[in-house]
């Protein structure tokens, strides 16, 4: 079976969505050659010993070190066997990277020494780990076996040629990077942005990847020529995630300082992990300050064919400010808010007569564990541009 119509049974099990033919997965760049000075927080460099994490399999300290293979030529991430509270767990994520490089990397032929239900290296790996049996030298070996086959595989194209056949990217997979990223820059300074204010715009919240999915992949149908813009933007989850995911120009703005820093950060690790994975993103463009006074974010609005706005918090003259804003957007540009720009009628506040005048809104429902502050559902609004 070839990559293409592998791909399209995995995907007749999943819900159907269009196929953008034009996005171009494939970084050209990760598969020409090892880049030695590629710069990217290694596992290590967050859970190990020296961070008073503890030897996991009946490990000794100096028997903790792994590296895993990513599906391209660049270096492997360095992990250690190692349990701590909120930390990396280096087994769960050797075995979803195997299986993830499995499904998406490779044909169904060409995956078999990988998923092979008898005695594939993910089976190995889950065996192995098991609280039961606890086999480190046999979790080592099939790791060091997983690593030469994949880069084998690598060097020989193959990896390269399937990945260039492919046009999208699971979602699973786009969240697990972006959970890689997040697991790494923000995680271990995530203190940093409880520090802000109820009742004022400074306040922190994340819709999480499946929303944005459900938002901009399902619903908004966004292909990859078209204009992301997140009006504040937090740490840059959603951004990265547009970039991705739908692998479009994906514009952010914000104005907390600990959050416009970590989204720095955020940044920097996602430009390396996209290369790890042999992943093409869209153009990424993450602006400090307040999107009302930003010439850049303004110019990228004109331009915008989806605008996400997380307004749940924001004050009614910030959500008045940015009604005046969107009468320069095009037509048919698509606003998703958690809280309408246009009044009920039992509210006579002006400024919503403009959003009525501009904006054919829809209301929708989101289920539970949709976003980071509650689990419960809620809704949020499809405003589209008259």
């Amino acid at each position: 079976m070839d990559l293409d119509s592998h791909k399209r049974q995995r995907k007749a099990t999943s819900e159907s969505k269009s196929v953008d033919s034009n996005r171009k997965l494939r970084s050209a760049r990760a598969y020409e050659r090892k880049d030695e000075r590629l710069q990217f927080i290694h596992a290590v460099d967050v859970a190990s010993l020296e961070h008073k994490c503890v030897p996991i399999m009946g490990a000794s300290k100096e028997d903790v070190a792994i590296e895993l293979q990513y599906p391209t030529l660049q270096r492997r991430e360095k992990f250690e066997l190692v349990w701590g509270k909120d930390k990396i767990d280096a087994v769960e994520a050797s075995i979803r990277i195997v299986r993830l490089v499995a499904e998406t990397y490779l044909t169904d032929v060409e995956a078999e020494p990988f998923t092979n239900p008898h005695n594939g290296y993910i089976r190995r790996l889950e065996k192995a780990s098991n609280r039961n049996i606890q086999d480190l030298a046999g979790f080592k070996a099939t790791l060091r076996e997983y690593n030469e086959t994949l880069l084998a595989l690598v060097e020989d194209g193959v990896v390269s040629k399937n990945l260039e056949n492919l046009h999208d990217l699971p979602p699973h997979l786009a969240a697990f990077i972006l959970d890689q990223i997040y697991d790494r820059t923000v995680a271990p300074k995530v203190e940093l942005l409880s520090k802000y204010e109820n009742g004022t715009d400074f306040v922190y919240g994340e819709l999480l990847h499946p929303f944005i999915t459900k938002i901009l992949v399902e619903q908004a149908k966004m292909t990859s020529d078209q204009v992301f813009v997140d009006l504040g933007s937090g740490v840059g989850n959603v951004v990265l995630q547009a970039a991705l995911e739908v692998g479009c120009e994906s514009w952010g703005c914000e104005m907390m300082e600990n959050a416009c820093n970590l989204a720095e950060a955020q940044e920097k690790e996602f430009h390396a992990r996209c290369l790890l994975w042999g992943i093409e993103p869209g153009e990424v463009h993450i602006e400090r300050g307040d999107f009302r006074k930003n010439a850049l974010i303004h110019d990228a609005l004109k331009r915008a064919d989806v605008i996400l706005v997380n307004n749940k918090a924001f004050t009614s003259q910030l959500n008045d400010d940015l009604i005046r804003m969107f009468l320069d957007l095009k037509p048919g540009c698509k606003i998703i808010s958690l809280k309408s720009f246009v009044a009920d009628s039992k509210s006579s506040h002006n400024i919503n007569d403009v959003g009525s005048t501009i904006l054919e809104v829809e209301e929708c429902t989101y289920p539970e564990g949709y976003v980071s502050w509650t689990n419960a559902g809620g809704q949020y609004y499809i405003s589209t541009r008259k």
